[in-house]
């Protein structure tokens, strides 16, 4: 064998040797991640009552009753909860936030939106509530479901005829605009607090934990996000409001310590979003401004003030569940579950301004040939058949 060769058989030794190395780390920090992330997005039970600041479903039930359903996302069956089944005046299809189930927070507004009218469709999301699912496995996950959801409710003779409107807070403020991307029957979204795209929010997170060194795990957070989420992991929520170009309300405290109002946020790109049909709304003043407190009333954010903020303090610094339970057991719960009424005559405003053109669109739909119907119902059952295995994977 000639020098020339050795060298040459040598430096392909070594090449290999590189790429195996770059391999085996590569499959180590996958992995390191991976662990990682199934511990951030583990399932979440209701919230105890003995946690649970605000009323539960039993103090509304008498005057809200629910038809409960459920649906396939994936592996997983996903419970739904129809509110206000006499109401005609539209069907609003409602996603929550991470954390929790769809009754964890958010009934005041769901039953004050009841009380103006609307049908409301909400479900505890995969790993969540009442909804199976051994985790809620990524950021991404909210729109899946709620893809799933929308299926549902247009498939379904209990909403036929009746406009469709789509809300969401945080991780479902996410899916409320990235839902958009699809063919869905939507006449108007309303995304509360949410991020622009998983990766935006995940590389967020991952700047505040690890500095200048996150950028390393970055292609990590991609290939989870891509191998758990399939073709959602890439969707934004900007590109799904241009391509609507429906009417899309984006709301978000100016003080959110949750999704950064000028980082993540889709409040925050606004200087890409096309649709002159989306509207913006911040929200300022002290308490209101965060990631949740704009649901609450000026008259609680004063009583936290006065009289709570010394007790949630004391039960933080301690970080044990029996302070907690104490704290709780403190709050005002009738304080606590009185909705903002400025939020409520927002969002019901923005959807009952679009209800004469949902209507024209509703005449148009019902004169359309038995054939298109038919073409149409087969491209959407192939399409949902192709997708039904990307992403619930856990």
């Amino acid at each position: 064998m000639s020098r020339k060769t050795k060298k040459r058989s040598v430096l392909k030794t070594i090449l290999i040797i590189l790429l195996l190395v770059l391999l085996a780390s590569f499959i180590t920090g996958y992995i390191i991640t991976a662990s990682q992330m199934k511990k951030s997005f583990p399932r979440y039970e209701k919230i105890a009552p003995e946690f649970n600041a605000g009323y539960q479903y039993d103090h509304y039930e008498a005057e809200y009753p629910r038809q409960e359903v459920s649906f396939r996302s994936g592996d997983n069956v996903l419970k739904g909860y129809i509110y206000g089944l006499n109401n005609d005046k539209g069907v609003i299809v409602f996603a929550h936030g991470l954390g929790g189930a769809h009754d964890d927070g958010y009934l005041p507004l769901i039953t004050a939106l009841v009380d103006r009218g609307w049908r409301i469709f909400a479900y505890d999301a995969t790993g969540s509530g009442t909804s199976e699912g051994k985790g809620t496995i990524g950021l991404a996950q909210s729109d899946i479901d709620l893809d799933r959801a929308l299926n549902y409710v247009e498939n379904n003779s209990v909403f036929a005829n009746m406009p469709i409107f789509v809300m969401g807070h945080s991780w479902g403020g996410y899916a409320s605009a990235a839902v958009l991307n699809f063919d869905h029957k939507v006449k108007a979204s309303v995304s509360m607090s949410g991020y622009n795209s998983p990766m935006s929010m995940l590389c967020e997170q991952a700047d505040e934990m690890y500095g200048d060194k996150s950028f390393l795990v970055y292609p990590f957070l991609w290939t989870y996000n891509k191998i758990h989420a399939g073709r959602y992991a890439s969707l934004t929520a900007v590109d799904g409001i241009n391509k609507s170009n429906i009417p899309v309300l984006i709301i978000h405290g100016d003080n959110d310590e949750v999704i950064k109002y000028y980082g993540s946020s889709i409040i925050s790109q606004q200087g890409r979003i096309k649709n002159r049909n989306a509207e913006y709304y911040t929200f300022e003043t002290e308490g209101k401004d965060s990631h949740n407190g704009y649901f609450c009333t000026s008259d609680y954010h004063e009583y936290f003030k006065t009289e709570l903020k010394e007790k949630y303090d004391e039960a933080a610094n301690a970080n044990n569940n029996d302070e907690w339970a104490k704290y709780i057991a403190s709050v005002d719960k009738e304080k606590y579950s009185t909705v903002n009424p400025d939020l409520v005559d927002m969002i019901d405003d923005f959807f009952s301004k679009q209800l004469n053109g949902a209507d024209e669109s509703t005449d148009e739909e019902a004169a359309a040939t038995e054939t298109t119907t038919a073409e149409t119902a087969e491209a959407t059952t192939s399409e949902e058949a192709s997708s039904e295995n990307e992403g619930n994977e856990e």
